[in-house]
């Protein structure tokens, strides 16, 4: 079968199913091209909520797909590949973060949404990488335990010195990899080129950005400047997306290491075969875990998130 041919038997499928596919912004252009809707996870989580489908269908990584059931309880909800996990989201247990909030009482405790639905069980508020600023100032509480990624929690904490932010050594390995001399590389052979990085960089990374934002932050940014050349510090993947969505402008890459080798393990074939009933894996998840994880959830909303 050819892709064109593949694509169109997974939307055939998925209208006679009544089936939504709901794809991260990472995945492979060709999944993007077939899924109702596209975003980063709690985006997709939101749209996942309101959609009128019986059955989502998730391509992206696993706690992304928990986060849809968490706020979908009633509806089944589908990984086309059920070994895309995400290392940070699993770097932490549940009995860790107990045992710091029984020697640290006094603090609120933050997730990122990169977390496991386990972990959110025992965490006051969760936050995105594009509202983890707006929540944490709009917590009484001056002391904070943001986890699990140090990077973006470092970038808190600089952007909110009013706050006591205590960090884990977490993270995402990949754009945690990207290099302060690969940033300065990257100026260099592209003068005129904005570089825009996601705060799970490095600070010595950030520090060299022009815009610093979530994955849907650069995006829009790259589309509504006036700049017609970018360095793109996050998944590679996105400044392909760009260069479909914006042929007039210029897309280069941070680093070749951008590259999450969980959101890869996705393929097209993957998704047909979960819409034939043949693949993937059904999301799962006890009552007493779907009602305190949607706490942390629950908080950031209220604070508008």
């Amino acid at each position: 079968m050819t892709v064109k041919e593949i694509q169109e038997e997974i939307l055939r499928l998925k209208k006679e199913k009544d089936i939504c596919i709901l794809a991260h912004s990472y995945q492979a252009h060709e999944i993007l091209e077939i899924a109702d809707y596209t975003g980063d996870s709690y985006v997709l989580s939101k749209l996942a909520a309101q959609a009128p489908h019986s059955t989502m269908l998730l391509c992206g990584v696993r706690f992304m797909a928990e986060t849809v059931k968490i706020l979908s309880p009633e509806k089944k909800v589908l990984l086309s590949s059920p070994i895309a996990g995400c290392p940070m989201a699993e770097q932490f247990d549940k009995d860790t973060i107990l045992q710091f909030k029984a020697q640290h009482p006094e603090c609120t405790v933050v997730a990122y949404i990169n977390t496991t639905a386990e972990l959110k069980t025992v965490c006051d508020v969760c936050v995105t990488s594009s509202s983890a600023l707006k929540i944490v100032s709009q917590i009484d509480n001056p002391d904070i335990l943001f986890i699990p990624d140090c990077n973006l929690g470092a970038y808190v904490a600089k952007m909110l010195p009013d706050k006591n932010v205590t960090l884990l050594q977490g993270g995402c390995p990949v754009h945690a990899a990207v290099t302060e001399e690969e940033a300065r590389q990257a100026k260099a052979a592209h003068p005129n080129a904005l570089l825009l990085v996601h705060p799970e960089c490095i600070p010595a990374v950030s520090a060299q950005a022009d815009y610093i934002g979530s994955t849907g932050g650069i995006i829009d940014f790259a589309v509504k400047s006036d700049s017609k050349e970018f360095i793109i510090g996050t998944e590679n993947s996105i400044a392909e997306h760009l260069q479909y969505r914006c042929p007039d402008k210029r897309f280069y890459l941070l680093s070749k290491s951008l590259i999450c080798p969980d959101m890869k393990a996705t393929t097209l074939i993957d998704v047909l075969n979960c819409c034939q009933g043949t693949g993937g894996e059904e999301i799962t998840l006890s009552a007493d875990t779907l009602s305190q994880a949607r706490r942390c959830i629950d908080a950031m909303i209220s604070l508008g998130g």
